[in-house]
């Protein structure tokens, strides 16, 4: 009896303590192909920060060309990806009955006010050479009187005239002088009515002739013209066809001056600004750029980034072919830098699997992010230089803490 109790008693103690050794043992890593995965070693010093986009090349210099008035298509003279050679070159024939009658009529109008203006500028200076007579003759009587009263003043001094011809001539002298003084006005104010008169003819002469260069203007739209040299990208309308006015008719650009129209993810547009270095691929070889402009909208998430190229584009270069556009947004100095994770955003926590020194495992780590670029990230906690961390996509992964890469 003694003895089984003791037996009972050691297999209790040695359960208990299997047991209790057993639950202080760490799960079972999960074994994960080294090779599924990808990592990168933590770093310190300069980190390029740069954002990444898609886009294409357009032209810097686009011509749209309205149509002036309602016009009916007569011919297409130059058809989509021909070049214009130059800027006056014709790219179709528009046609408009109405537009003729009222070009005629404005011709006749300009030509009626003209000889109108002409007719009253010959009766202002009659009227006029008529008044200034009118004034002269007066004059001449006051002069007279003038010379009448000073004879008959000297000779009723001399006792030889009699004093009432010396007032009568004094009396008409003053009568004249009075009316001197009032041609002379009524000269000034012949003159400034005269004036008047044709000021008012000749703006009615120059709003006719601006109203009939406007139609002249409008008929000569109706040969559309490609206003640059370039290629004619598109034409909007068929022979035949009725167009309103300010319908665009076609499409005329310069495809030697190309810029790239990238779009970038409005969480990275941010810290973009005008004169940024930039870098377009077009697939066929990489050219040097500039930020130029930038959108202040945003378009289904993203914002438009306009990149003038600097150097000459590669051979295939066009408008409309796609290319890959990397901005430069600064050069960070002295910072903890790692690989960017697939899941990793800018200024977030996030979690990270930290390989063992021997590589064999690794643990699920909390790691502070900072500043992104395109391809790196700025470490600010959790990481020292030299760890390794896994970047590849882990979430199948998310209940461990542990693996093991086998």
């Amino acid at each position: 009896m003694i003895r089984r109790i003791v037996l009972g008693a050691v297999l209790v103690l040695f359960i208990c303590g299997v047991t209790l050794a057993l639950s202080r043992m760490r799960p079972a890593a999960p074994p994960v192909d080294r090779a599924t995965v990808w990592s990168d070693e933590v770093k310190r010093g300069a980190m390029l920060r740069d954002v990444h986009g898609t886009g294409t090349l357009v032209p810097e210099d686009i011509r749209w060309i309205p149509a002036q008035t309602d016009s009916h298509v007569d011919r297409i003279v130059i058809r989509p990806s021909e070049k214009v050679l130059r800027p006056d070159s014709i790219i179709l024939e528009l046609s408009d009955p109405q537009l003729q009658r009222d070009t005629l009529d404005a011709e006749y109008q300009l030509k009626a006010a003209e000889a109108d203006y002409a007719n009253l500028r010959v009766q202002v200076n009659s009227e006029l050479m008529n008044q200034k007579a009118a004034e002269a003759g007066v004059r001449s009587d006051y002069e007279q009187a003038k010379i009448q009263h000073e004879v008959d003043e000297k000779l009723a001094k001399e006792g030889i005239g009699s004093e009432v011809n010396e007032r009568l001539s004094r009396v008409r002298e003053q009568q004249l002088a009075i009316r001197v003084q009032l041609e002379g006005e009524r000269t000034r104010v012949a003159t400034d009515s005269a004036d008047a008169r044709l000021a008012a003819q000749q703006a009615h002469v120059e709003q006719q002739k601006a109203l009939y260069q406007l139609k002249r203007s409008q008929m000569d739209a109706l040969h559309v013209r490609a206003g640059i040299n370039g290629v004619l990208q598109l034409v909007s309308v068929e022979e035949g066809q009725r167009v309103t006015q300010g319908t665009n008719l076609a499409r005329v650009a310069d495809p030697k001056k190309l810029k790239a129209e990238i779009k970038i993810a409005e969480t990275q547009a941010k810290d973009i600004l005008n004169g940024q270095k930039a870098t377009i691929d077009t697939r066929n070889g990489v050219v040097d750029g500039h930020v130029m402009r930038i959108d202040p909208a945003v378009q289904n998430g993203t914002v438009t980034v306009d990149v003038a190229i600097d150097g000459p584009l590669p051979l295939g270069a066009r408008p409309d072919l796609s290319v890959d556009g990397v901005i430069e947004i600064e050069n960070l100095k002295n910072v903890l830098y790692v690989g960017r994770p697939v899941h990793g955003a800018a200024d977030s926590m996030v979690s990270l699997f930290k390989l063992t020194r021997d590589g064999s495992e690794a643990e699920r780590v909390t790691v502070k992010l900072g500043r992104s670029s395109v391809n790196s990230i700025e470490i600010r906690d959790g990481l020292q230089v030299g760890d390794r961390v896994i970047l590849s996509d882990m979430s199948q992964w998310d209940k461990y803490d542990r693996i093991r890469l086998n």
